[in-house]
């Protein structure tokens, strides 16, 4: 579709297609949340799928995309750094908070430890899989059992929001956030009728998807132009075309006091993205993780070492802050320079 055009005129194109998912992302979370308040879509395992699909639609239209097209390193790219890169919105979260208090401190809950975990579960599935030969047919077994493993995970986590058998039941530590994790669902659902969050998140959809295949076919082609593997790009710039709606809502959850469910939406969204792989392998019509190059198990790596240290943040709770930000922030943004230096090493050896 794109063959043919110059460097710049696809960077116009691909920034365009940024800019259409960034602000269709945000008017779909928005409807999201108000749908999930007014209709309870979270309280039922269904619910809590459809409402990772919807906040996951652009990740979804570049996996799909570029599995049709059969141009995996892409699609892993983006599915394994977009985690990494995910992740990494929550330092931009936690410097919005400003030097009252660091994110892992506020944020604090039990609850918030077990997303970590099932995020760090998927990924390690995904390393393993990796190692698997190649599997005839569509369905690849390892990309089953992540599917498997985050549903079980998604439906464990809502039993846990109901009730957990410590002194506090709802696992939050003291001194977190007074008002409930998803109170600032409800400034959205004050500012939209179930039929207009419908009408929004509708519409917002068939934008964010089609921007998606856009962001991906002309990032394929600027991939191409400039020398970069598939990988490296997808898991740098096209995921963080694809992080700015989740950096924006997140924002807006934090500057309302909603540190938990900032947090929360990170998490669940990570945990999602490993189930795409079954998608493309469908979609492909062979098995995806098989294919997974050195640089994709770094990636992979590299998410769970980022993860692992938000999860001591909320554990430990460390008060001291740097640069307006916690020190598991710090860490973890220091992490992640060094980790793409070493991606860019990994794909050139």
């Amino acid at each position: 579709m794109f063959t043919g055009l110059g460097l710049a005129p696809l960077v116009l194109i691909f920034a365009v297609a940024a800019v259409a998912v960034w602000v269709a992302g945000i008017q779909l979370s928005n409807s999201t949340d108000s749908l999930d308040l007014r209709l309870g879509l979270g309280e039922a395992l269904a619910g809590a799928i459809l409402l990772a699909v919807a906040t996951n639609l652009p990740e979804i239209a570049i996996t799909s995309s570029a599995a049709l097209a059969h141009s995996l390193g892409i699609a892993i790219g983006n599915i394994l750094g977009g985690i990494a890169i995910q992740t990494v919105v929550l330092v931009a979260l936690d410097v919005a908070m400003g030097p009252e208090s660091a994110l892992t401190t506020r944020a604090a809950s039990l609850v918030l430890g077990l997303e970590s975990m099932l995020v760090i579960a998927v990924l390690a599935i995904s390393v393993m899989g990796a190692q698997l030969q190649s599997s005839q047919g569509r369905l690849e077994p390892a990309a089953v059992l992540i599917a498997l493993t985050w549903l079980i995970g998604v439906w464990l986590i809502n039993r846990a929001r109901r009730g957990l058998p410590w002194h506090d039941s709802t696992g939050n530590a003291p001194g977190a956030q007074e008002k409930p994790r998803g109170h600032s669902k409800a400034v959205m659902a004050e500012k939209m009728s179930i039929a207009r969050a419908a009408t929004v998140f509708a519409l917002a959809g068939v934008v964010t998807l089609g921007a998606g295949i856009v962001l991906e076919r002309t990032g394929e082609q600027i991939a191409t132009d400039v020398g970069l593997s598939g990988v490296v790009f997808g898991a740098t710039i096209l995921a963080a075309a694809t992080a700015l709606p989740e950096l924006s809502t997140g924002i807006r959850s934090v500057k309302l006091g909603d540190y938990q469910l900032a947090v929360s939406d990170i998490f669940g969204g990570n945990a999602f993205l490993p189930v795409l792989f079954l998608v493309a392998s469908l979609l492909s019509g062979s098995a995806v993780l098989p294919q997974a190059q050195p640089t994709d198990i770094y990636l992979t790596a590299l998410a769970i070492v980022l993860t692992v240290v938000y999860a001591w943040g909320l554990i430990m709770r460390p008060r001291r802050q740097a640069f307006r930000m916690g020190i598991a922030s710090l860490v973890v943004l220091a992490l992640y320079f060094v980790g793409i230096a070493g991606l860019i090493a990994v794909a050139n050896a």
